[in-house]
């Protein structure tokens, strides 16, 4: 696995794993599937902290929230009802043990010395487990809700170079001035300083060329999709390549939905009614915005991922009985995802099957430790 430039003693990046599992959005209505699919899912704090157990039991790395703060409608209003991701971390870091937590904090909602400040504390009650997992602020009903306005796609990421450089030296240094085009700072002052040094992990889901650059100059890790195995490997040798220009290396993260049973056909049989009782009106909202805004994607390429969409937010298919999905996670490795985070349509049950019947074949395969 590739190890971030100035991470190379990091735990998480211990290289005897060949890949990092993580859990996806629990703190969000529905998750990552856009449908009506019977589930017991229900993102309520107690649900929650269950999980968080139960992966870390599991041995999982790492738990990352989806931040919202706004449905996208439709009959389930998708991710509507959702915990605040600062809060969220803060509470489940005082609640675990060794297991990696994530706040998923937009830019412009959110100044960049209380996102630091949040940060430096989180990590301190986490004794060095957190993350920040940076988004530009692409849902424009948000940032309109907040009276935010929206800015064209690549200032977006312009704000964002400001956003984390004040994080970065209030993390780092003491009394000092920062002035930019968009944030002024006058005697930036931060105590307790975090326990990572020299600050806690950053992630950027940027795949659009601004976005490869931001994530290559400033983060850790680059949180990208991977349609396709060819497409994957392409994507993260430029998103590797842009890093190096700048003498850097960089994680590469990337998500996929796991519809694992027994056999190959009742384990597509669960896929297609996912897919059968999808909200088709929450996705469109979803992709209407997604795609016209966010400069990654068109709104045509997004519908072709409709079932992806629908049943794991985009993300890659791991569909069938346990040996196929653990071998498919093999090949997400092989072609350089460091990190994989997984969402069920019903999270309990669903990891504790992927904790019995896939990790120890994920051993046997040498992916895990």
């Amino acid at each position: 696995m590739a190890i971030p430039s100035g991470r190379a003693d990091h735990p998480l990046f211990d290289p005897k794993q060949r890949i990092k599992l993580g859990i996806f959005g629990s703190n969000v209505s529905n998750g990552c599937t856009i449908s009506t699919a019977e589930s017991s899912f229900r993102p309520t704090w107690q649900q929650n902290l269950d999980l968080a157990l139960q992966a870390e039991a599991l041995d999982f790395d790492l738990l990352v929230p989806v931040g919202r703060w706004k449905g996208f409608g439709g009959e389930t209003d998708f991710n509507g009802d959702c915990l605040e991701v600062y809060t969220w971390a803060a509470a489940l870091a005082a609640r675990t043990e060794r297991i990696h937590i994530f706040a998923t904090s937009h830019v412009p909602t959110v100044h960049p010395i209380l996102a630091a400040k949040q940060a430096a504390t989180i990590d301190r009650i986490s004794n060095g487990r957190f993350g920040i997992n940076v988004v530009c602020g692409w849902y424009t009903p948000e940032m309109e809700m907040f009276g935010v306005q929206q800015l064209p796609h690549d200032d977006r990421y312009a704000r964002a170079t400001e956003w984390i450089q004040v994080c970065k030296r209030l993390w780092q240094e003491q009394d000092f001035d920062f002035a930019g085009e968009y944030y002024t700072i006058k005697g930036g002052y931060m105590l307790p300083k975090p326990v990572q040094q020299p600050y806690p992990l950053l992630i950027n889901a940027g795949v659009s060329p601004a976005g490869i650059d931001y994530a290559a100059r400033e983060m850790d890790v680059n949180f990208c999709i991977v349609s396709t195995l060819d497409q994957g490997r392409e994507l993260i040798g430029q998103i590797r390549g842009k890093a190096a220009g700048y003498g850097r290396d960089i994680g590469i993260m990337s998500s996929a939905a796991v519809v694992c049973r027994s056999s190959e056909a009742e384990a597509r049989a669960v896929w297609d009614h996912i897919v059968a009782r999808g909200d088709y009106a929450a996705l469109d909202n979803l992709l209407t915005t997604f795609g016209v805004q966010s400069g990654s994607m068109t709104p045509e390429a997004a519908r072709e991922l409709t079932e992806r969409f629908i049943v794991g937010w985009g993300g890659y298919p791991l569909v069938g009985t346990p040996l196929q999905v653990a071998q498919e996670i093999g090949r997400l490795a092989d072609i350089g995802v460091d990190i994989l985070l997984l969402s069920w349509l019903d999270y309990a049950p669903e990891l504790n099957y992927f904790g019995e019947q896939v990790m120890p074949l994920l051993k046997d395969m040498g992916l895990r430790v």
